[in-house]
This record gives structure tokens, sequence and C-alpha cells, in this order.
């Protein structure tokens, strides 16, 4: 995009135009960006946005030649990194970026939480973490804002890096890294790598890194940046043990040495509304983020126990007739794992496991399903029920699992069954749509 159209766009930005891609969502005042895809063009709808109030359209074909509301450029997606980039360029305020297999999104929620309890804070929205997400996020950035709380993503080799360039964090975290996304990866080094990039990134800037003390793989990776640590150990900056986990955690924490404006023997104990003992990672990383910038643990404390998931993740469900917890936004090998062992000394018998493929596996599927076979086998829940293709490809009659191709079979099925009294799980990848059970259970 030429410098003058750039100039251009990032003044209506200043003014107050937020940026709009779709053009059925446009309104008045908005800037229009024709973004292309495999199943849309952007393009052809550019008018129709400016007949909708749109100040300016941005596109990449020729639309309406001679019209002064139409910027034509090389390519519409780069255009809009061009400018969060830019926009970005202009605040001189503390960005942290986020990334991870799993536990990215209610890190970065509960970290902007726990920020928003003292300080103006912007945060990605959703999980609208990827190469379209993050530049309107960082173009929402104004100068009321005094923090930032950046996710990224990614399902390719590279990406991080690319993300870690439009936000040019000063402070970043990678929740852990697992297998996901192998379709796009390959392999667990390629995963490694990419996600590390955000790393590479920080310590490239003389940047501050936010670790888990008890990852040894991320701690390695982290070598070379100011390191603050955080987990069980009292060696961390801030450590933390779990005081209960049923139903929901519970957490005591403590600040072992000064860190930022943390105080040496800062403690208090948290009350979360989360499920799973998985969840100590992503509140010692938010609680840790925190009392580096200021905020005292009374807010901090405050702020994590009135967090509520939602959207699928984490979501504990009393129905009156059962107890569900439903974690059906994402489902990798290492989340997948992590949420059966939980699981498994969760509430009373009996118990009922209702999982769904994991999507976007490459090669190693097979594998990966026949090892959350096994797994079950070792748990003996008392009933299981599987959905999706990939499941009902290895496993036979011998399981003693109910398999179904799609979820809506598997809920017709479990109504007929008239459930009560269990406890259950329900997970799988996004893409195999398992909260369509819920209504049977």
């Amino acid at each position: 995009m030429e410098r003058k159209d750039l100039e251009k766009l990032h003044q209506l930005v200043l003014q107050g135009h937020t940026i709009c891609t779709d053009s059925r969502r446009a309104q008045p005042g908005n800037i229009f960006f024709a973004l292309k895809g495999e199943n849309f063009n952007g393009n052809k709808f550019a008018l129709m946005a400016l007949e909708k109030g749109c100040v300016l359209a941005v596109v990449d074909e020729p639309v309406a030649p001679g019209n002064n509301k139409i910027i034509l450029v090389d390519h519409v997606l780069k255009s809009l990194q061009q400018l969060g980039h830019f926009h970005r360029q202009q605040f001189n305020i503390p960005v942290i970026g986020i990334t991870g297999t799993n536990g990215k999104t209610t890190t970065k929620e509960l970290t902007q939480a726990v920020l928003a309890s003292t300080f103006t804070t912007l945060a990605t929205k959703g999980n609208l973490n990827n190469h379209i997400g993050v530049p309107l996020t960082l173009l929402e950035l104004t100068e009321a804002h005094e923090i930032a709380v950046i996710e990224m993503g990614a399902n390719h080799m590279g990406e991080i890096g690319k993300l870690s360039f439009l936000s040019n964090p000063g402070y970043g975290l990678i929740t852990n890294i697992g297998k996901a996304h192998l379709e796009g990866f390959g392999n667990i080094e390629n995963i490694i790598k990419t996600k590390t990039e955000l790393f590479q990134y920080i310590k490239s800037g003389g940047g501050h890194i936010f670790v888990n003390g008890e990852n040894s793989l991320l701690k390695e990776k982290a070598q070379g940046a100011e390191l603050i640590t955080y987990g069980k150990g009292v060696e961390n900056h801030c450590s933390g043990l779990i005081a209960s986990e049923k139903p929901f955690l519970e957490i005591h924490f403590i600040v072992n040495e000064p860190f930022g404006q943390a105080k040496q023997g800062m403690q208090g104990n948290i009350r979360t509304r989360l499920v799973g003992t998985y969840n100590f990672e992503n509140v010692m990383a938010a609680l840790t983020i925190g009392l580096y910038f200021g905020v005292i643990p009374k807010k901090a404390v405050a702020a994590i126990e009135a967090y509520q998931p939602s959207n699928n993740r984490s979501q504990l469900i009393n129905n009156g007739r059962n107890v569900i917890l439903l974690d059906a936004y994402n489902a990798n090998p290492t989340s997948m794992t992590a949420a059966i062992g939980n699981f498994s000394g969760f509430g009373e018998s009996p118990r009922a496991v209702i999982l769904g493929d994991m999507l976007e596996m490459g090669e190693t599927s097979k594998h990966e399903h026949q090892q959350i076979l096994k797994l079950l086998k070792e748990k003996q829940f008392d009933l299981c029920v599987l959905v999706g293709t990939e499941f009902l490809s290895v496993t036979d009659a011998t399981e003693n699992c109910q398999v179904f191709e799609h979820s809506e079979e598997a809920a017709r099925w479990l109504k007929s069954q008239s459930l009560a009294g269990y406890h259950i799980l329900v997970k799988g990848s996004r893409g195999i749509e398992m909260e369509k059970v819920l209504e049977a259970l």
C-alpha cells in the first residue's frame, strides 16, 4: 500500500472509524477491507459496503475506477496487516503476546481480567488470534489504553513470527507446546519452532518472558531474555499449590522473591470457577503477569474469582439431571489426555465420557485416536460415547463404546437412554459440534 493511502487510512482510524471485513455487517463510518478467501471475494461487495455508509473501501481488484472512496492496493490482507502494524507503532505501552497449544485463550481472558482491574486494557476478542484477527485487534488501540494483551494462534509454520512482528510485544508467554494442527505443521518439532518464534522476537528486542518454571522445554527456549517464572516450586518468582480441585480449582499463592512491582511475601487464596487441575498454569500465568505490572493481590484475586468460563470452555453445567463438564471448543492429544485424566477423579460414579474426533491431525490421526481409546480402557468409565469418522475407523465391537459418525446421531441415542445422576465429560474439536449432545443430557 502506498504511503499516502496508509496515512489517509490511519487518520481515519485515529478519528474513530472502525474496520469492517463483512459487508453484511457494514455500518456508517466503517472502513471496508475487501478480504478474499477460498469461498468468498470481498471485492464483489465493496460498492455495497459503500452504499451502507462505509467511508472507504480497500480493494485489490478494479471495482469502480475513478471512485474516490475506493483505494486499490496490491493485496488487501497485507494492507490490513500493514495498517495494523503502523498503528501499533504509534503507542508506547506494554504489549503482552500470548500463544501456546492449549489454554492460550483462557490465559488471555484471565490476564485481561486481572489487568483490567487496575488498567485500561485492550485484549484480543474471543479467539480472533490469526493473521486477520491480530491486526484488527491492534487497530482498536486508542490513547486511553494503558496495556494490551494479544493472543496469537497458528496452524502453519512461521505464523507466530509474523504475528509477533505485527504486534511488536515487549512481553511474551507460551502456555505450553503439544500436538495440535499436525496436518499443517507436519511434526512436533515444527510446532516447537513456530510457537517459540514469540520468544525469539521478545529476545531480539530485549524484552521480558513469563514462563512456567517447571516446563523445561519452554524455560530452555526462553533463555537469553529476562525471565519471570511461575509454577509450583518455591524457586519460582511466584509459586502456588492446589488447595482443592473439586468441584472448582482453589489455589494458594505466594511471591517468593520480588519481580516487577510485586513484593516478596505477597500471598493469597484464589477460589476459581474453573474446573480441572490443568487450569492451574493458566491462573498462575495471569496472576504473575498482573502482580508484575502492579495489580495488588486483592484485586488480582477478585478478578480471577469473578471469571466465568464460557463458549464451551471448561464449563460446569448442572441441569438437575446430570453434572456436565463441557469442554468442546477444541481438542488435540494433549488437551484430550489432560481432560480425561482430570475427569477420572471428578465427582462420583457413574461417570460418562462423550468425546468427538480430534481434527487436523494429519498422518498421525489414527495413532492418536487409538491412544485415546487405550486411555479410556485404563480409566474404565461407566459409559463411553465417541463421535466422528476418526473414532469410527479405529473402534471395534470389543471397545465397549458407542460410536457415531455425527453428533446428531449421538444426541438421538443419548436421548433414548434418559441418563440421570451421571457426571459427564463432553469434549471434541469444534468442527464436530459436540455441544449438540447437551439437550439429550
